[in-house]
């Protein structure tokens, strides 16, 4: 799910526009393939969805949303997200601090 990369780190996650509610859902898949799940209200319609899971992001991991690219998936529900500046320790204690709320 997080990867350390020459920037920072990835994240690549599952996600599932047009929910009720944008939130952190879980983890999609085990082991290596393990993906995060994330729900957002935003549907997948010109790229609202991916600015919506930017956003998550960002306050997810205290960053400026610029810091957060989407590196792949830009048309999947499967997507790679980059989190400039980021270290895996402090990304690690974010997402688990996020999954506990």
């Amino acid at each position: 799910m997080l990867r350390a990369a020459a920037e920072g780190v990835t994240l690549a996650m599952r996600a599932h526009p047009g929910a009720k509610k944008t939130a952190i859902a879980g983890v999609y898949g085990q082991g290596t393939t393990a993906r995060l799940k994330v729900a957002v209200q935003a549907p997948p319609l010109e790229g609202r969805a991916n600015e919506a899971l930017i956003v998550l992001l960002a306050e997810t991991f205290g960053l400026p949303k610029s810091a957060v690219a989407l590196v792949s998936g830009e048309l999947s529900r499967n997507k790679v997200f980059l989190l400039r500046g980021m270290t895996m320790a402090r990304a690690t204690v974010a997402l688990e601090k996020k999954m506990v709320d």
